[in-house]
Protein backbone atom coordinates (compact mmCIF):
# COMPACT_ATOMS: atom_id res chain seq x y z
CA UNK A 1 0.00 0.00 0.00
CA UNK A 2 1.04 3.48 -0.52
CA UNK A 3 -0.61 6.88 0.42
CA UNK A 4 -3.03 8.05 -2.00
CA UNK A 5 -1.71 8.14 -5.34
CA UNK A 6 -0.79 11.42 -7.55
CA UNK A 7 -3.57 13.48 -9.51
CA UNK A 8 -3.13 15.63 -12.26
CA UNK A 9 -1.94 19.35 -12.22
CA UNK A 10 -1.63 22.01 -14.58
CA UNK A 11 1.29 21.13 -16.55
CA UNK A 12 2.10 24.33 -18.05
CA UNK A 13 2.77 25.86 -15.03
CA UNK A 14 5.10 23.54 -13.65
CA UNK A 15 7.31 23.10 -17.62
CA UNK A 16 7.59 26.81 -17.15
CA UNK A 17 8.98 27.00 -13.64
CA UNK A 18 10.92 23.72 -14.05
CA UNK A 19 12.33 25.20 -17.25
CA UNK A 20 13.21 28.54 -15.00
CA UNK A 21 15.20 26.49 -12.56
CA UNK A 22 16.98 24.16 -14.91
CA UNK A 23 17.72 26.77 -17.67
CA UNK A 24 16.71 23.51 -20.30
CA UNK A 25 14.20 24.56 -23.58
CA UNK A 26 11.73 21.89 -24.16
CA UNK A 27 13.83 20.18 -26.85
CA UNK A 28 16.83 20.24 -24.37
CA UNK A 29 18.58 16.89 -25.21
CA UNK A 30 19.58 13.55 -22.93
CA UNK A 31 22.97 13.12 -21.82
CA UNK A 32 25.64 11.32 -24.19
CA UNK A 33 24.88 7.99 -23.13
CA UNK A 34 21.23 8.62 -23.91
CA UNK A 35 19.90 8.93 -20.01
CA UNK A 36 17.85 11.17 -19.21
CA UNK A 37 18.97 12.85 -15.47
CA UNK A 38 16.45 13.78 -12.80
CA UNK A 39 18.30 15.79 -10.30
CA UNK A 40 15.21 15.45 -7.17
CA UNK A 41 15.14 18.12 -4.45
CA UNK A 42 12.74 18.65 -2.14
CA UNK A 43 11.57 21.72 -4.29
CA UNK A 44 12.04 20.89 -7.47
CA UNK A 45 12.49 18.21 -10.70
CA UNK A 46 14.84 18.88 -12.76
CA UNK A 47 14.88 17.01 -16.09
CA UNK A 48 18.19 17.10 -18.53
CA UNK A 49 15.46 15.95 -21.48
CA UNK A 50 12.36 17.02 -22.19
CA UNK A 51 12.37 15.04 -25.50
CA UNK A 52 13.97 12.20 -26.35
CA UNK A 53 13.36 8.92 -28.67
CA UNK A 54 10.83 6.27 -27.67
CA UNK A 55 11.76 2.72 -27.21
CA UNK A 56 13.75 2.05 -24.35
CA UNK A 57 14.38 4.46 -22.02
CA UNK A 58 16.73 5.05 -19.20
CA UNK A 59 16.32 7.34 -16.28
CA UNK A 60 18.82 8.21 -13.66
CA UNK A 61 17.26 10.26 -10.46
CA UNK A 62 19.54 11.54 -7.98
CA UNK A 63 18.15 13.00 -4.92
CA UNK A 64 19.66 15.93 -3.60
CA UNK A 65 16.73 17.03 -1.16
CA UNK A 66 16.45 16.30 2.70
CA UNK A 67 13.51 14.01 2.26
CA UNK A 68 12.49 10.72 0.84
CA UNK A 69 11.19 11.23 -2.72
CA UNK A 70 9.49 8.93 -5.36
CA UNK A 71 10.02 9.43 -9.31
CA UNK A 72 6.81 8.51 -11.65
CA UNK A 73 6.50 8.22 -15.29
CA UNK A 74 2.86 9.13 -16.19
CA UNK A 75 0.44 8.63 -19.12
CA UNK A 76 -1.15 12.01 -19.46
CA UNK A 77 -4.34 10.55 -17.90
CA UNK A 78 -2.30 10.16 -14.91
CA UNK A 79 -1.80 6.25 -15.22
CA UNK A 80 1.28 4.97 -14.08
CA UNK A 81 4.19 3.84 -16.85
CA UNK A 82 7.07 3.16 -14.09
CA UNK A 83 7.95 4.42 -10.78
CA UNK A 84 10.27 3.96 -8.01
CA UNK A 85 9.85 5.21 -4.64
CA UNK A 86 11.83 5.23 -1.32
CA UNK A 87 14.88 7.45 -2.80
CA UNK A 88 16.56 7.93 0.37
CA UNK A 89 18.14 11.37 0.21
CA UNK A 90 21.74 11.97 -1.24
CA UNK A 91 20.82 8.65 -3.01
CA UNK A 92 20.61 7.67 -6.95
CA UNK A 93 18.63 5.47 -8.61
CA UNK A 94 17.81 3.68 -12.09
CA UNK A 95 14.96 3.06 -13.83
CA UNK A 96 14.42 1.80 -17.46
CA UNK A 97 11.27 1.62 -19.45
CA UNK A 98 9.62 1.07 -22.89
CA UNK A 99 7.99 3.89 -24.16
CA UNK A 100 5.82 4.42 -26.92
CA UNK A 101 5.86 7.89 -28.57
CA UNK A 102 4.05 10.48 -27.25
CA UNK A 103 3.37 12.98 -24.07
CA UNK A 104 4.18 11.94 -20.79
CA UNK A 105 5.00 13.84 -17.21
CA UNK A 106 7.98 12.82 -14.95
CA UNK A 107 6.86 13.56 -11.21
CA UNK A 108 9.05 14.26 -8.14
CA UNK A 109 7.51 13.56 -5.06
CA UNK A 110 9.47 14.64 -1.79
CA UNK A 111 8.37 13.12 1.24
CA UNK A 112 5.52 10.77 -0.56
CA UNK A 113 3.18 12.83 -0.66
CA UNK A 114 0.95 15.90 -2.37
CA UNK A 115 0.55 16.11 -5.96
CA UNK A 116 4.53 15.85 -7.03
CA UNK A 117 6.29 17.86 -8.55
CA UNK A 118 5.87 17.56 -12.80
CA UNK A 119 7.77 17.86 -15.93
CA UNK A 120 6.14 17.47 -19.12
CA UNK A 121 8.02 15.38 -21.79
CA UNK A 122 7.60 13.93 -24.80
CA UNK A 123 8.81 10.55 -26.48
CA UNK A 124 9.60 11.05 -30.75
CA UNK A 125 9.78 8.90 -33.01
CA UNK A 126 7.45 5.64 -34.75
CA UNK A 127 5.59 5.34 -31.87
CA UNK A 128 6.68 1.48 -31.47
CA UNK A 129 8.42 0.62 -28.42
CA UNK A 130 11.29 -2.37 -27.88
CA UNK A 131 11.38 -5.13 -30.68
CA UNK A 132 10.79 -7.85 -28.34
CA UNK A 133 11.92 -11.51 -28.65
CA UNK A 134 9.13 -14.33 -28.54
CA UNK A 135 10.48 -15.15 -24.62
CA UNK A 136 9.43 -11.17 -23.93
CA UNK A 137 5.83 -11.78 -25.36
CA UNK A 138 5.50 -14.81 -23.94
CA UNK A 139 6.21 -13.50 -20.59
CA UNK A 140 3.71 -10.56 -20.97
CA UNK A 141 1.05 -12.85 -22.25
CA UNK A 142 1.43 -15.06 -19.10
CA UNK A 143 1.69 -12.33 -16.43
CA UNK A 144 -1.66 -10.41 -18.27
CA UNK A 145 -3.15 -13.69 -17.23
CA UNK A 146 -1.56 -13.93 -14.00
CA UNK A 147 -2.96 -10.44 -12.88
CA UNK A 148 -6.44 -11.36 -13.77
CA UNK A 149 -6.42 -14.37 -12.06
CA UNK A 150 -5.62 -12.44 -8.77
CA UNK A 151 -8.28 -9.87 -9.36
CA UNK A 152 -10.75 -12.69 -10.10
CA UNK A 153 -9.56 -15.11 -7.30
CA UNK A 154 -9.90 -12.05 -4.78
CA UNK A 155 -13.47 -11.33 -5.32
CA UNK A 156 -15.12 -14.07 -3.84
CA UNK A 157 -12.26 -14.13 -0.80
CA UNK A 158 -13.28 -10.38 -0.82
CA UNK A 159 -17.23 -10.65 -0.49
CA UNK A 160 -16.73 -13.49 2.05
CA UNK A 161 -14.87 -10.36 4.26
CA UNK A 162 -17.25 -8.32 3.38
CA UNK A 163 -20.31 -10.66 3.98
CA UNK A 164 -18.91 -11.02 7.77
CA UNK A 165 -18.74 -7.29 8.19
CA UNK A 166 -22.34 -6.88 7.08
CA UNK A 167 -23.17 -9.54 9.25
CA UNK A 168 -21.69 -8.16 12.15
CA UNK A 169 -19.63 -10.72 12.56
CA UNK A 170 -16.47 -9.52 14.19
CA UNK A 171 -14.13 -12.80 14.55
CA UNK A 172 -15.47 -13.96 11.15
CA UNK A 173 -14.52 -10.63 9.23
CA UNK A 174 -11.17 -10.73 11.66
CA UNK A 175 -10.23 -14.63 9.68
CA UNK A 176 -11.09 -13.59 6.79
CA UNK A 177 -9.28 -9.90 6.30
CA UNK A 178 -5.95 -11.28 5.34
CA UNK A 179 -6.93 -13.69 3.09
CA UNK A 180 -8.69 -11.00 1.19
CA UNK A 181 -5.97 -9.07 -0.12
CA UNK A 182 -3.44 -11.69 -1.02
CA UNK A 183 -4.72 -11.38 -5.10
CA UNK A 184 -4.11 -7.74 -4.59
CA UNK A 185 -0.73 -7.76 -2.93
CA UNK A 186 0.49 -10.20 -5.56
CA UNK A 187 -0.13 -7.24 -8.28
CA UNK A 188 -0.21 -4.60 -6.61
CA UNK A 189 1.42 -2.32 -8.83
CA UNK A 190 -0.68 -3.27 -11.93
CA UNK A 191 -3.45 -2.30 -9.68
CA UNK A 192 -1.83 1.35 -8.26
CA UNK A 193 -1.04 1.74 -12.12
CA UNK A 194 -4.82 2.96 -12.83
CA UNK A 195 -4.16 5.90 -10.40
CA UNK A 196 -7.35 6.05 -8.49
CA UNK A 197 -8.32 2.37 -7.43
CA UNK A 198 -5.41 2.52 -4.61
CA UNK A 199 -6.33 5.24 -2.87
CA UNK A 200 -9.98 4.06 -2.40
CA UNK A 201 -9.32 0.19 -1.25
CA UNK A 202 -5.63 0.29 0.30
CA UNK A 203 -4.84 3.98 1.82
CA UNK A 204 -3.76 3.89 5.80
CA UNK A 205 -4.84 6.58 7.66
CA UNK A 206 -1.63 8.38 7.27
CA UNK A 207 -1.82 8.07 3.99
CA UNK A 208 -4.68 10.19 3.44
CA UNK A 209 -4.78 14.05 1.23
CA UNK A 210 -6.96 16.70 2.69
CA UNK A 211 -10.25 16.09 2.23
CA UNK A 212 -10.21 12.41 1.43
CA UNK A 213 -12.39 10.13 2.72
CA UNK A 214 -10.93 6.89 4.07
CA UNK A 215 -12.41 4.29 2.96
CA UNK A 216 -11.58 0.41 2.32
CA UNK A 217 -9.64 -2.47 3.81
CA UNK A 218 -7.38 -0.41 6.47
CA UNK A 219 -10.30 1.61 7.43
CA UNK A 220 -12.15 -1.75 8.41
CA UNK A 221 -8.96 -3.11 9.81
CA UNK A 222 -8.66 -0.29 12.30
CA UNK A 223 -12.50 -0.89 13.30
CA UNK A 224 -12.12 -4.90 13.78
CA UNK A 225 -8.44 -5.03 15.34
CA UNK A 226 -8.18 -1.88 17.37
CA UNK A 227 -12.00 -1.48 18.46
CA UNK A 228 -13.34 -4.71 18.15
CA UNK A 229 -16.43 -3.92 16.52
CA UNK A 230 -18.68 -3.39 13.64
CA UNK A 231 -21.26 -0.08 13.28
CA UNK A 232 -23.58 0.82 10.33
CA UNK A 233 -21.17 3.26 8.52
CA UNK A 234 -18.28 -0.26 8.36
CA UNK A 235 -21.11 -2.33 6.96
CA UNK A 236 -21.58 0.63 3.99
CA UNK A 237 -17.58 0.72 3.84
CA UNK A 238 -17.92 -3.40 3.10
CA UNK A 239 -20.19 -2.46 0.19
CA UNK A 240 -17.99 0.17 -1.27
CA UNK A 241 -14.86 -2.21 -0.58
CA UNK A 242 -16.50 -4.40 -2.94
CA UNK A 243 -17.82 -2.19 -5.74
CA UNK A 244 -14.34 -0.55 -5.90
CA UNK A 245 -12.61 -3.86 -6.11
CA UNK A 246 -15.09 -4.67 -9.03
CA UNK A 247 -13.41 -1.77 -10.38
CA UNK A 248 -10.49 -3.17 -10.49
CA UNK A 249 -11.23 -6.53 -11.57
CA UNK A 250 -12.91 -5.11 -14.91
CA UNK A 251 -9.71 -2.62 -15.34
CA UNK A 252 -7.06 -5.40 -14.89
CA UNK A 253 -7.46 -6.30 -18.69
CA UNK A 254 -6.53 -2.81 -19.83
CA UNK A 255 -3.44 -2.79 -18.28
CA UNK A 256 -0.41 -1.32 -20.29
CA UNK A 257 2.00 -4.22 -19.51
CA UNK A 258 5.74 -4.39 -20.94
CA UNK A 259 8.94 -6.57 -20.02
CA UNK A 260 10.47 -3.91 -18.34
CA UNK A 261 6.81 -2.66 -16.44
CA UNK A 262 6.83 -6.48 -15.44
CA UNK A 263 10.31 -5.99 -14.04
CA UNK A 264 9.87 -2.79 -12.30
CA UNK A 265 6.98 -3.70 -10.91
CA UNK A 266 8.51 -7.30 -8.93
CA UNK A 267 11.09 -4.24 -7.40
CA UNK A 268 7.91 -2.18 -6.48
CA UNK A 269 6.86 -5.16 -4.87
CA UNK A 270 9.70 -5.36 -2.89
CA UNK A 271 10.00 -1.59 -2.28
CA UNK A 272 6.51 -2.18 -0.25
CA UNK A 273 7.93 -4.32 1.73
CA UNK A 274 10.54 -2.36 2.73
CA UNK A 275 8.57 0.42 3.41
CA UNK A 276 5.18 -1.12 5.09
CA UNK A 277 5.46 -4.65 5.83
CA UNK A 278 9.08 -5.08 7.71
CA UNK A 279 8.39 -1.62 9.50
CA UNK A 280 4.90 -3.16 10.44
CA UNK A 281 2.95 -0.01 9.45
CA UNK A 282 0.97 -1.67 6.48
CA UNK A 283 -1.05 -3.96 9.00
CA UNK A 284 -0.51 -2.31 11.79
CA UNK A 285 -3.80 -3.07 13.84
CA UNK A 286 -4.39 -6.90 12.48
CA UNK A 287 -0.28 -7.71 12.77
CA UNK A 288 -0.99 -9.60 9.42
CA UNK A 289 2.02 -7.42 7.58
CA UNK A 290 3.70 -11.23 7.10
CA UNK A 291 0.80 -11.88 4.95
CA UNK A 292 1.24 -9.09 2.84
CA UNK A 293 4.86 -9.65 2.83
CA UNK A 294 4.66 -13.49 1.46
CA UNK A 295 2.13 -12.32 -1.51
CA UNK A 296 4.61 -9.14 -2.53
CA UNK A 297 7.61 -11.50 -2.65
CA UNK A 298 5.26 -14.14 -4.87
CA UNK A 299 3.87 -11.46 -7.44
CA UNK A 300 7.55 -10.60 -7.48
CA UNK A 301 8.92 -13.98 -8.34
CA UNK A 302 5.89 -14.86 -10.79
CA UNK A 303 7.06 -11.48 -12.54
CA UNK A 304 10.53 -13.06 -12.94
CA UNK A 305 10.40 -16.42 -13.21
CA UNK A 306 8.41 -15.79 -16.45
CA UNK A 307 11.32 -12.99 -17.68
CA UNK A 308 13.62 -15.57 -16.56
CA UNK A 309 13.42 -17.40 -20.64
CA UNK A 310 14.95 -13.73 -21.53
CA UNK A 311 17.20 -13.21 -18.68
CA UNK A 312 18.86 -16.13 -18.63
CA UNK A 313 20.25 -15.49 -22.21
CA UNK A 314 20.76 -11.75 -21.64
CA UNK A 315 22.68 -11.83 -18.15
CA UNK A 316 22.98 -15.37 -16.83
CA UNK A 317 24.93 -13.98 -13.59
CA UNK A 318 21.94 -11.71 -12.45
CA UNK A 319 19.49 -14.59 -12.83
CA UNK A 320 21.60 -16.85 -10.96
CA UNK A 321 21.60 -14.18 -8.27
CA UNK A 322 17.64 -13.87 -8.27
CA UNK A 323 17.27 -17.90 -8.36
CA UNK A 324 19.80 -17.72 -5.09
CA UNK A 325 17.99 -14.55 -3.28
CA UNK A 326 14.39 -15.44 -3.87
CA UNK A 327 14.85 -19.35 -2.61
CA UNK A 328 16.79 -17.39 0.66
CA UNK A 329 14.12 -14.99 0.94
CA UNK A 330 11.17 -17.50 0.77
CA UNK A 331 13.62 -19.88 3.22
CA UNK A 332 13.56 -16.65 5.53
CA UNK A 333 9.45 -16.22 5.40
CA UNK A 334 8.95 -19.83 6.22
CA UNK A 335 10.42 -20.04 9.56
CA UNK A 336 7.19 -17.76 10.36
CA UNK A 337 4.70 -20.51 9.85
CA UNK A 338 4.33 -24.22 11.08
CA UNK A 339 2.87 -25.27 7.52
CA UNK A 340 4.38 -24.05 3.96
CA UNK A 341 1.30 -24.58 2.18
CA UNK A 342 -0.38 -22.06 4.14
CA UNK A 343 -0.99 -18.56 4.79
CA UNK A 344 -1.32 -18.91 8.70
CA UNK A 345 1.83 -16.05 9.56
CA UNK A 346 3.06 -15.45 13.37
CA UNK A 347 1.40 -12.12 13.88
CA UNK A 348 3.82 -9.55 13.27
CA UNK A 349 3.31 -7.96 16.78
CA UNK A 350 5.43 -11.43 18.05
CA UNK A 351 8.14 -10.63 15.97
CA UNK A 352 11.32 -9.63 17.68
CA UNK A 353 13.80 -6.57 16.18
CA UNK A 354 16.33 -8.60 15.88
CA UNK A 355 14.18 -11.18 13.52
CA UNK A 356 12.69 -8.32 11.43
CA UNK A 357 16.66 -6.85 11.21
CA UNK A 358 17.18 -10.21 9.53
CA UNK A 359 14.08 -9.83 7.52
CA UNK A 360 14.74 -6.30 6.43
CA UNK A 361 18.67 -7.53 5.41
CA UNK A 362 16.85 -10.19 3.34
CA UNK A 363 14.91 -7.94 1.32
CA UNK A 364 17.82 -5.70 0.84
CA UNK A 365 19.71 -8.54 -0.11
CA UNK A 366 16.68 -9.20 -2.85
CA UNK A 367 16.48 -6.05 -4.02
CA UNK A 368 19.63 -4.81 -4.61
CA UNK A 369 19.79 -7.68 -7.71
CA UNK A 370 16.29 -6.92 -8.57
CA UNK A 371 16.75 -3.28 -9.60
CA UNK A 372 18.65 -4.53 -12.25
CA UNK A 373 16.27 -7.17 -13.96
CA UNK A 374 14.52 -4.31 -16.18
CA UNK A 375 17.87 -3.20 -17.83
CA UNK A 376 18.10 -6.71 -18.21
CA UNK A 377 14.86 -7.62 -19.73
CA UNK A 378 15.53 -4.34 -22.21
CA UNK A 379 19.14 -5.37 -23.68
Amino acid sequence: MRPARLTVVTAAAVVAALTAVTGCSEKSDASGDGTIKVAASDSACEVSAKEFPAGKVTIEVENKGSKVTELYVLFPDDRIVTERENIGPGTKATITAELKAGDYEIACKPGMKGDGIRQQVKATGTGTALKRSPEADAAVAAYRKYVQEQADGTIPKAQAFADAVKAGDVEAAKKAYAPSRIGWERTEPVAESFGDIDPKVDVREDGLEPGQEWTGWHKLEKSLFAENKIDDADKKLADTLMADLAVWQKKVGQAEITPTSMANGAKELLDEVATGKVTGEEERYSHTDLVDFKANVEGAQKAYELLKPVTSKTDPALTAELDKQFAAMNTLLDKYRADKTSYEFTSYDKVGEAERKELSDGVSALGEPLSMLAAAVAK
